[in-house]
């Protein structure tokens, strides 16, 4: 394993350095031994300590890189992904910043050349968003849409003065994301019976049709909780597949997240752990600065970036280089 290499990327580092930690006390035990053979049977028992330790570290990194072989061969679902926007702490305010995140999401997307289609939104009455849904889709198999989006999962939080704010001050809202990979071949089957299943008339535009006919589809996995709703496609049929195959795909990082907390919290400014719950980046109006706070950067012209100029983080975020908070 290469050393060096594997310290330039923001999920393998620390291991890294745990590794060059246990090389370079390997060596002291064996100039110790070499310089004094009486002390044989201690210094075994510390190689041997050593060893283990080792080993155990290279299995984590070998781990982290075979996943990333898994992830480049799925040509399958890196291609389509289901991008939901919730409003968290800050009331209006927070449904603004979801509806603002959506449509910088939308405009990376145009800029892409993705397909982008709502499959559910509910508005607040600021016409903010307290929960949506989006589908976008790469247009060719090389536009690896999971890959580059992939790290937007989390909690967003802006901080500025709302137009309502009669004293300037500046207010914290919070919004979070997951990004759900859409995959042809789902590893599990879901039991009918776990389901329960709602049917609602659709809103927005679509003529008289829409209100009169009940297209909507809410799917409930009870032994989860889960909740997915669909509402964009013209037949209840067509919801209703569509609510299934975000429902497998929550299912599925659900499996996943269960599987990345065996390796979490090892270091806590490596990329992140997957989780919804994490907080990973603040958008300061006032200091007209965006930062990741995962890779400590930090990036300036926020009314340009929430236009959906963020093709600079995505890319830092996935080649992993960690900076410093300016």
């Amino acid at each position: 394993m290469n050393i060096e290499e594997l310290k330039k990327d923001h999920r393998t580092s620390y291991l890294a350095e745990s590794l060059q930690r246990l090389e370079r006390q390997e060596s002291e035990v064996r100039e110790m031994l070499a310089s004094d053979e009486t002390l044989h049977e201690m210094a075994a028992a510390e190689l041997k300590s050593i060893q283990e330790e080792k080993e155990g570290v290279e299995k984590q990194i070998q781990e982290i890189l075979d996943k990333d072989k898994e992830e480049e061969a799925k040509e399958d679902f890196s291609n389509e992904i289901v991008l939901e926007v919730r409003a968290g702490a800050g009331g209006d305010e927070a449904s603004l910043f979801a509806w603002e995140l959506a449509h910088m999401y939308e405009k990376f997307s145009e800029m892409e050349n993705w397909e982008w289609k709502t499959n559910y939104e509910s508005k607040s009455d600021l016409s903010g968003y307290k929960e949506a849904s989006f589908e976008i889709k790469g247009k060719d198999k090389n536009n690896n849409v999971y890959k580059k989006m992939r790290y937007e999962q989390g909690v967003h939080r802006v901080q500025r003065i709302p137009a309502t704010e009669k004293n300037g001050r500046v207010h914290t809202s919070t919004a979070s994301v997951a990004v759900l990979p859409i995959r042809k071949k789902v590893n599990f089957e879901i039991n009918p019976a776990d389901l329960e299943m709602e049917y609602s008339r659709s809103g927005g535009k679509g003529g008289q049709n829409v209100n009169k006919v009940e297209t909507a589809v809410r799917l409930i996995h009870k032994p989860t909780g889960i909740d997915v709703r669909s509402s964009n496609q013209r037949s209840q049929l067509a919801n209703r597949e569509k609510a299934m195959q975000i429902l497998s795909a929550k299912l599925q990082q659900l499996e996943e997240e269960k599987e990345a907390k065996k390796y979490a919290g090892e270091r806590k400014d490596q990329i992140g752990t997957g989780d919804r719950s994490e907080k990973i980046r603040t958008y300061n109006f006032p200091q007209d600065r965006v930062t990741d706070h995962r890779i400590k950067k930090s990036w300036h012209n926020l009314p340009k970036i929430m236009e959906g100029d963020m093709g600079e983080i995505i890319a830092t975020l996935d080649s992993g280089l960690v900076g410093e908070d300016e």
